[in-house]
């Protein structure tokens, strides 16, 4: 009964306007007692500040800095065999396996639309219909930057409005077609499997999303779907490798949603809903070259 009014809460809510202020605050250089909510946090969410880069949690000039803060390289050995896809986050695993024609499942009785999910393109979702899917969700405590799964060539991104439901593992079990309501980035890109989408989807306390090639994409809020084309032959090329820094969170939990193909990919024996993943580690492989 108690979830029951946390997620009707959650509905009346207003999403967007609490994650500017949250925003605000947590890139405030002067917030008060800054130091010590980082301390707490650590605690809390038990980070292990000796992977980071810069350990010292209080040295942060503010607390999005140290939330999206950047690992020691050695921290998360990044797969290295041919044609093994690389996990894109730490974070554990909400689902994974095959889309069903156009449905993808997102828990217990809930599926949603591929179709919806990029945007309502039954061009962009073609190429993922009867596909394989990996739904990652990362908590407040997980390091929050981003990493490509293969080696591609970016093709476009789209951006698509919405709400900013949590994402937390409760939420995702009692509200229907949440990655579908949600504002989100989807990227598409060309590999050597194929096709890849991978979308970026915010939650609440979680408006901000980040990409490499192009900065701050969300704020501000946008109103209608926007696509950004990236030409081969163009001075906006982007080509990144497996396991390179694609974007970013800032503040909060938050999911990423890596689609392919149909027989282009297969995911590791043994990988479950609910099982810690990190960065670098192999999730799969791939099945069969693309012509690129």
């Amino acid at each position: 009964m108690i979830h029951w009014f946390k997620t009707l809460a959650l509905y009346v809510l207003p999403h967007h306007a609490l994650s500017r202020i949250v925003q605000w605050s947590t890139r405030c250089r002067y917030f008060p007692l800054r130091k010590s909510i980082t301390r707490w946090f650590v605690g809390r969410y038990n980070v292990n500040m000796s992977e980071a880069l810069e350990p010292d949690p209080t040295v942060y000039p503010d607390f999005n800095s140290f939330f999206t803060r950047a690992l020691r390289p050695e921290a998360r050995p990044i797969a290295q065999e041919a044609g093994q896809i690389c996990c894109p986050a730490d974070g554990a695993i909400s689902q994974l396996g095959d889309i069903q024609d156009t449905q993808i499942f997102q828990a217990k009785s809930h599926n949603y639309s591929l179709t919806e999910l990029l945007g309502g393109s039954e061009t962009r979702a073609k190429p993922y219909i009867g596909g394989r899917f990996a739904t990652m969700y990362l908590s407040p405590g997980d390091y929050h930057r981003l990493h490509m799964p293969l080696s591609g060539r970016l093709l476009e991104t789209v951006y698509i409005p919405g709400r900013l439901f949590s994402v937390s593992p409760d939420y995702t079990e009692s509200i229907p077609h949440l990655f579908t309501r949600n504002e989100r980035v989807a990227c598409f890109f060309q590999t050597e499997a194929g096709p890849m989408a991978v979308v970026l989807v915010g939650a609440i306390f979680v408006g901000s999303i980040e990409t490499v090639w192009a900065g701050e994409i969300t704020p501000p809020r946008g109103k209608a779907i926007k696509v950004t084309p990236y030409d081969a032959t163009a001075d906006n090329v982007v080509q990144l490798k497996r396991g390179e820094e694609m974007g970013r969170f800032n503040m909060g939990g938050s999911t990423i949603i890596v689609l392919f193909g149909p027989d282009c990919v297969k995911w590791r024996a043994g990988l479950e809903s609910e099982m810690r993943v990190k960065f670098g580690q192999a999730l799969g492989s791939v099945l069969l070259p693309s012509a690129n």
